[in-house]
């Protein structure tokens, strides 16, 4: 009787999933083809015997009109697109013949479409003249694109400086320059100590690192270039460090955040040109992660800028995830740019490219590099873009990258290495000192020293640009 039973059960079973099968293979216009969009996955899977990975449950319960017909014979990358797209889903190639499927990202793509796109921009120009021309109009639009066209004058306010401490070989101080009405750029500057003849200007833009200006790394990037000969100004994000006390925390994310970053670094340049042994003819500038992006832009639109040192940034597949990198829709000038292009605009002047294994720059020495590479061949000047890779290491701006960065910033600035060597000639960041951060205020202890006309809106922030924001949140003013 069991066996019976058990029989009956297999069978209606059997029946069952027959039936499924079939009514799932029966498809037709009625119901616009329609079914699940993993079965159409699956489907792509056995036809390019590839494997698709969808760790996230990004496709669970979503269902699609005309899914197999979205599938083009012969071009898996299309069939994809196809199907993920109405979703604002996208695919990222993990290795040959493995695919995961993400969330749509504005400012990333997987690394072979990056070649698809590099191939593509090659194509486009083959020689000087072209590239000219195609540089040209990147540069316009980036600074349309980013608002200094239509950047307020900067005020004759005089910058506010803080008592300079003196240490081996070199002095820091505060300064709060007024970059627009009622907007204070907050940073340091070291200089050369004592300071007595024509020194080259480094510009180092901060990064999303924790502690921003006041770590370690990069209190000691900028005291060692101080003691090689240079002046050296680094700054806040926006919206970040001092910046806060202006505009909260939650502004960073705002795109408005790249064009004060932007504009902060040239009129910090402009400051600096005026000091009475500056050498305008010698303008390095260097950071890492979104630093290394605004040592990109800073580098690509001023054309004072003479040696480049981007750190674990340029790449061809990842524009920076901040809006203060990628908010002003700079990647889309000329009809679609990325960062290994941007880097190229340097050329034909000196350039480091620093990159790691473990982030988006793994792929620099094989992708980014040859194409920025082929730019500069167009001046004869292919050796003057370098690239210092770590494939062991991380995303950081540390040690090792550091080292790489002294030697290059001391050949093309004409800055004494010898000052920063031990008695073995090793470059030595011991006589570095590293500061709390309540030494590196500006404006006080606890802001009191902010100036009465601070701008502390962020909605007439935008104005001075002849713009609204556009942002859903907004702080209680």
């Amino acid at each position: 009787m069991k066996i019976k039973i058990k029989n009956r059960i297999v069978v209606l079973l059997v029946s069952i999933f027959t039936l499924t099968l079939a009514n799932a293979q029966v498809q037709t216009s009625d119901d616009n083809y329609r079914k699940p969009v993993i079965e159409t996955i699956h489907k792509i899977e056995t036809i390019f015997h590839v494997t698709i990975n969808d760790k996230s449950g990004l496709l669970k319960g979503k269902e699609l009109d005309y899914a197999d017909w979205r599938i083009q014979q012969g071009n898996l990358e299309v069939s994809l697109a196809n199907v993920l797209a109405p979703f604002d889903l996208m695919y990222f190639m993990e290795s040959d013949g493995t695919y995961t499927i993400r969330k749509f990202e504005y400012a990333r793509m997987s690394v072979d479409k990056a070649k698809e796109r590099l191939s593509f921009l090659s194509d486009s120009y083959t020689n000087l003249n072209d590239w000219e021309t195609r540089k040209k109009e990147l540069k316009a639009c980036m600074r349309s694109s980013f608002g200094l066209d239509k950047a307020p004058v900067m005020p004759k306010s005089k910058p506010i400086l803080t008592k300079k401490r003196i240490y081996k070989n070199y002095s820091v101080e505060n300064i709060g320059i007024e970059i627009l009405p009622g907007v204070y750029a907050t940073g340091s500057i070291y200089k050369p100590y004592p300071l007595k003849k024509k020194a080259a200007i480094i510009i180092t833009p901060n990064g999303h690192f924790g502690d921003g200006r006041y770590r370690k790394d990069e209190q000691l990037r900028c005291a060692m270039l101080a003691q090689m000969g240079a002046i050296v100004v680094n700054f806040d994000l926006f919206a970040w460090g001092e910046s806060t006390l202006q505009f909260p925390s939650t502004f960073h994310r705002n795109s408005i955040a790249s064009t004060i970053q932007v504009l902060s670094g040239i009129r910090l340049l402009d400051y600096v040109s005026t000091l009475k042994y500056s050498d305008v003819s010698r303008v390095g500038v260097t950071g890492g992660s979104g630093g290394g992006s605004h040592t990109m832009f800073l580098a690509a639109l001023d054309d004072r800028v003479t040696v480049s040192v981007p750190v674990v940034m340029v790449s061809s597949s990842f524009s920076g995830g901040c809006p203060c990198e990628s908010g002003r829709g700079i990647h889309l000038c000329g009809n679609g740019t990325n960062n290994a292009e941007i880097a190229a605009m340097m050329a034909p002047k000196p350039q480091l490219i620093v990159s790691d294994g473990k982030d988006w720059t793994a792929n620099v020495p094989e992708l980014e590099l040859p194409f920025i590479q082929r730019t500069y061949g167009f001046y004869g000047k292919k050796e003057m873009v370098q690239n210092a890779h770590f494939p062991k290491e991380g995303h950081d701006y540390g040690l090792s990258k550091r080292m790489a960065m002294y030697p290059f910033m001391a050949q093309y600035l004409g800055l004494n290495l010898d000052k920063v060597k031990n008695n073995e000639g090793e470059i030595d960041e011991s006589t570095c000192v590293i500061e709390p951060k309540e030494k590196m205020y500006v404006f006080g202890d606890n802001g009191e020293k902010l100036p009465a006309n601070a701008l502390k809106d962020i909605d007439k922030l935008y104005e001075l640009f002849g713009e609204k924001n556009k942002k859903e949140y907004h702080v209680e003013k």
